[in-house]
C-alpha cells in the first residue's frame, strides 16, 4: 500500500507564462518550502553503483496553472487560512538577486 501523506505541497502558476518560466517559478517557490519546513526533506539517495544523490521532499508536490484572476483567489484563500506561502511575482523575472527583489 502506498504511503499516506497528511500534507501536500501545492504550487500554482500563471497559465500564460512560458514553459521555462513555469518551471523556474515552481523551483523557486518549492525551495521556500524545502528551506523552512522542518522534517520535509527525505534521506540522501544512493543508486546500486554507490553514486550519492541529494535528498528530495517527502510529500507530493501538486502543480496547477490558472489565470491571473484565479491566482488572486487562491492567494486570498490561502491568506484567510493562514497558509504560509512562497510567492514569485512577475517583477522578480526582471531582477537578478535577492537585494533587488
Amino acid at each position: 500500500m502506498p504511503p499516506f501523506f497528511d500534507t501536500k505541497i501545492a504550487v500554482v502558476v500563471r497559465e500564460d507564462l512560458a514553459v521555462w518560466q513555469k518551471l523556474n517559478v515552481t523551483a523557486f517557490v518549492v525551495s521556500g518550502v524545502a528551506g523552512t519546513v522542518e522534517g520535509i526533506m527525505g534521506e540522501d539517495y544512493a543508486d546500486a553503483s554507490g553514486n550519492a544523490y541529494l535528498p528530495m521532499i517527502r510529500q507530493p508536490v501538486l502543480v496547477f496553472a490558472g489565470t491571473s484572476e484565479q491566482l488572486t483567489k487562491v492567494h486570498e484563500r490561502a491568506l484567510s487560512r493562514d497558509v504560509r506561502m512562497a510567492v514569485y511575482t512577475h517583477e522578480l523575472f526582471a531582477t537578478g538577486h535577492d537585494e533587488a527583489n
